[in-house]
Parts: structure tokens; sequence; C-alpha cells
């Protein structure tokens, strides 16, 4: 093992800030009511007992363990707890309104919004201005809680990952803290499981197991070449976030190669007919290769994820195909999709669906083939319909089996965020 040299590590000041269960806090001072204090839950459909619950106050998560993810039916028939249906045009509205309020401290390319509900803000050159970093949390944080009465939580380190660590580990209970790299083996080489560590989820975590790696402390001794030859580019940041270390820029992604283009959709009713799943996949394709698209990016891998309903005990798979050439053309995606569902599907229930495009590279050539005359056409023409959405909105243009019952693309358009505007 050797231990990593931080006095050749960047030394910035860069604050995370997280609004403490946003949706629920906004909700609660839209009621009149106390957010730290109140029983609330923000639900995707109060009139529906299996909608899933957005978010939940922080007493009603500690008093009653509903949190984000439970079922509306799971939250007992107390007359304290109050149910509402989410604002999604507030909560944005309000969330832009916190952007505004950190311009006041640093500029803007010092910004960089996570999240609907948390920002990195970098705030060197600017503590002879209003002080060290401590104090400018301190500062932003009694400035949130005054202007819009919600409650916030700042995490301080010395880049993005070592900020967001501490965060999520110490300052959600402090309210303020600062890790620096002095910290790591102490506070942060003990963490398990090991998906609390920012960036492992739990497939990465079980692959880690199996490698006999339990802590973070266990990860970052692990020897780097075995780590880089069963990870690629993933097992060298594995390594060194392990030991604390990030050298992405504000604003640039933590996790450098994990650049995907996704999406998940929990489905309203369960789909027990294989040929009405068929028709949701090509909605999620048209959507994921939107979005590659939007970024002038395509991809080589395709990864579906099937979840079925509880009536069939649960369960499902996850698998992924790579293809010879990068594409961001729907067909593309849906053919690789209609592949792995015709061979790993099992003839169950199906209540949720997820498709990533990974393995992404930049969308500036393609490959003729004289077996595929009309790729080109076809990749234009998703610019064209992409750019007609978005003139006209996304519905605008719809594929004939998102007007068939199976189709949802057509009910989503008129939600905002995936949920009620």
């Amino acid at each position: 093992m050797v231990a990593v040299d931080y006095a050749q590590m960047p030394e910035k000041k860069i604050l995370c800030i997280d609004m403490k269960s946003f949706y629920a806090s906004c909700a609660a001072v839209l009621y009149g009511l106390d957010p730290l204090n109140c029983y609330l839950a923000v639900v995707g459909d109060t009139e529906r007992q299996g909608s899933v619950v957005l978010a939940a106050s922080p007493r009603l998560k500690k008093e009653f363990g509903i949190k984000t993810g439970s079922r509306l039916f799971e939250i007992p028939n107390d007359p304290r707890i109050q149910l509402v249906n989410p604002k999604m045009a507030v909560f944005i509205r309000i969330s832009t309104e916190l952007t505004k309020l950190l311009h006041h401290y640093v500029p803007a390319d010092a910004i960089h919004t996570y999240s609907v509900d948390e920002s990195f803000i970098q705030v060197d050159g600017v503590e002879h201005i209003w002080g060290d970093a401590e104090t400018i949390a301190h500062k932003i944080r009694d400035d949130i809680e005054r202007e819009i009465q919600l409650p916030a939580a700042i995490g301080i380190g010395p880049n993005m990952l070592l900020s967001k660590l501490c965060l999520d580990l110490e300052a959600k209970k402090k309210g303020v803290a600062e890790w620096t790299y002095a910290d790591v083996q102490e506070k942060l080489w003990n963490l398990k499981p090991l998906r609390k560590m920012w960036g492992i989820g739990s497939r990465v975590e079980k692959t880690l197991h199996r490698m006999g790696i339990f802590t973070v402390g266990q990860l970052a001794q692990y020897p780097l070449e075995r780590l880089e030859k069963k990870f690629g580019i993933m097992g060298n940041q594995l390594h060194y976030h392990a030991w604390g270390v990030d050298l992405s820029d504000i604003g640039a992604p933590i996790m450098q190669g994990q650049i995907s283009f996704g999406k998940s959709q929990i489905l309203l009713r369960d789909y027990p007919d294989p040929e009405e799943v068929k028709h949701v996949i090509l909605e999620i394709c048209e959507e994921v290769a939107r979005r590659a698209r939007s970024h002038q990016k395509a991809g080589r891998t395709v990864s579906l994820g099937v979840g079925y309903s509880r009536d069939e005990l649960g369960g499902g798979f996850y698998r992924s195909k790579t293809m010879e050439q990068p594409t961001n053309i729907t067909m593309d995606l849906y053919k690789t999709c209609l592949e792995l569902f015709e061979t790993f599907y099992e003839q169950k229930t199906v209540r949720k669906l997820s498709i990533a495009l990974s393995n992404i590279e930049e969308d500036t050539e393609m490959q003729l083939d004289l077996f595929q005359p009309r790729r080109e056409k076809d990749r234009t023409l998703g610019y064209v319909m992409d750019s007609i959405r978005y003139k006209h909105g996304s519905d605008a243009i719809l594929r004939a089996v998102s007007y068939t019952k199976a189709g949802t693309a057509k009910q989503r358009a008129k939600l905002l965020g995936g949920h009620k505007a």
C-alpha cells in the first residue's frame, strides 16, 4: 500500500449545501407549518394507496419510520399526519430562489447546482469579504432560514467529494461541519456498509464484498492495480476516493468516466402483458436517446432493468449489452432492449422499468453501414424531433404506442419532474 501525498492535492474550500427533506419542508412552509416539528408527507398522488412517498418531514421519519420510497398505505391513520400532493412548479421556484441567494456570496462560475435541493459552491477568494469557510456556511444557513424558512445543512471540504461526504456523514446531524484530509482515516475509513460511500451502489458493493472489501479503509488499502483490473477506470476512482482525493473542478461530475444517460419509471399499474411492457420500453428508449442527443453524445452499452410486481413477490433483472458502434438512435436502443427483455424476462407482471445508455462518446461522426442505409437519416431525424418538442412541448410528437392504453408518455407530459405541477 502506498499512502497518498496530500501535500500534492488541491486544498480548496468547497461547501456542499443540502436542504433537509426539501419537498416536505417546502410543503410545510406553504401550509404554515414548522418543517422540523410537523408530521407531513408529500405523496405522488394522495388518491392512490400504492402511491410513493416523495418526501417525509424529519419528525415523520423519526417517529413513524416513513421515508422517501415508502407507500401511502404504509402511513398510519394518525390525525397529526398531513398528506399533500407535490407542487413541483413551486418547489422548483423555491430552488431557484436558493440559487439566487448563493449568488450573493460567490460568482456564478463558483456555483454548481447538483440537484433541486443540493448545491456546491467554492468560496476561495471571497473569504476577505465574508470570513472563513465555516463563517460563510453559517451565514448562508442563517439566510436560508430567515428568508425562505427552510432548514439546511452544509458540509465543508477541500474538494467536492469530501464536502459531500462531510455533509452526509456529519453535517446533517450538526448543521455545519468541516472535513480536511486529516479526517479521512478517522472519519471515513471505518464507514460501512460501503453503499454509504458516495459513488458506490449496491451492485458495486456486492462485487467489493466478494473481493473481501467491507469498509472504506479496506478499499483504500486494496492494491490499486487489482482494482483497475476489475473495474477499469472506475477502480482508479474508487481507490482515490477512498483516500478522500477528488481532482474534479466545481461543476464537473465527481465520478468521471461514469457518465450515462438513463431513466427509470415506476409504472402506474401492473403490466402483465409483455407486449404492453414493450410499448413502455420504446417510450423510455425515446427519452434516453433524447437526453443523449441533448448533450451531443452517443453510447455503446444499453442496460435494461425490469422490476416485477409485489404480487409476484418482487424480483426482476438488470442486464446490459454493448453494441458494435455508439448510437443515440431510439430504435437502436429499443432493438437492444428487446433482445435483453426477450432473453431474461420470466413471464411475470412488471411494475418498474429502467433503461440506461453508457460507455459514452462524442456524437461527432457515424460509421456507415451498407446493411443500414437509413442510419444517418434516422440520426438526423432524432435531432429534428427533439427541436420540435423543445419548441412546442414534449407531447408535440409522440410515437403511436403512446396513444395505446399501455402508453405513459402522454400522461407524463402533463407532469413536472415526473409529478404534479
